[in-house]
């Protein structure tokens, strides 16, 4: 089960149904879909995890667990890095605020709204080293460099991390998740990832199964981010278990 730390109850996960997502459900070959851009993703995560995995440990992150959430965003990186042009857009945002120019950033696509409550909450968080990650508003002489600092952590692949680190410690303070149904959790917190960790427990259960996720510009067809989020992580899973044998 999921719910808020309020004591709310939600939605029942029941064990068998994560079973059944993770071993037949899935039908569709996300890695053919996406093709060269899915590739370039995995390669981005092969070359990186010299980093990547030490700095997820130092935080008790499960590596598969923060690299299922943010993998959509990393395909969807690759295929639009060099069709967007957001010079302005930073301008926009660093003098006016997320009101004008709320635009995803970096490899992992971290939009500067969802940063700025990441860096309000992770504030919060029962945990001295996530607090110690980011600086307190009033640390800025003003608002502009508050949003500066944003962009330029986005801008990061490393200081990007960190918010994803934040975000799933916040997730783990805030929810109450299941642990023992992986398919679920990297769902959940996929969903909550892509839609907004702000919401209400009952509110992301219910964007899992919709359809907003595409890598293109323009209208195309969509899918669900959880279901690519936990494409990525069934083929993991497989890979590993391929590699022990």
């Amino acid at each position: 089960m999921i719910k808020e730390k309020t004591g709310r109850p939600v939605l029942v996960l029941i064990l068998i149904a994560g079973l059944f997502k993770t071993g037949i459900a899935q039908s569709l070959n996300y890695a053919e879909i996406f093709g060269g851009d899915w590739q370039k993703a995995l390669a981005f995560v092969e070359k990186n995890n010299i980093w990547i995995k030490p700095a997820l440990k130092k935080y008790n992150i499960p590596y598969e667990e923060a690299v299922a959430v943010v993998f959509p965003e990393l395909v969807r990186y690759s295929a639009l890095r060099d069709k967007m042009e957001t010079a302005l857009l930073k301008t926009l945002y660093r003098n006016l605020g997320d009101d004008y120019a709320d635009f995803s950033i970096g490899v992992f696509q971290v939009k500067p709204s969802f940063a700025e409550k990441i860096r309000d909450d992770a504030l919060v968080v029962k945990n001295r080293k996530i607090k110690n990650l980011f600086k307190d508003r009033s640390a800025y002489p003003d608002e502009r460099a508050f949003r500066a600092s944003i962009v330029a952590d986005l801008e990061n692949p490393k200081t990007e991390l960190d918010y994803i680190v934040a975000f799933l410690k916040i997730c783990e303070n805030r929810f109450v998740i299941n642990r023992s149904d992986e398919a679920s959790k990297i769902e959940f917190l996929a969903t909550a990832y892509n839609t907004g960790f702000w919401k209400s427990s009952e509110e992301i259960e219910a964007m899992i199964e919709k359809k907003f996720f595409n890598t293109k510009l323009f209208k195309t067809e969509n899918y669900s981010y959880a279901d690519v989020a936990l494409f990525w992580y069934n083929q993991y899973l497989q890979t590993t278990f391929n590699s022990e044998r």
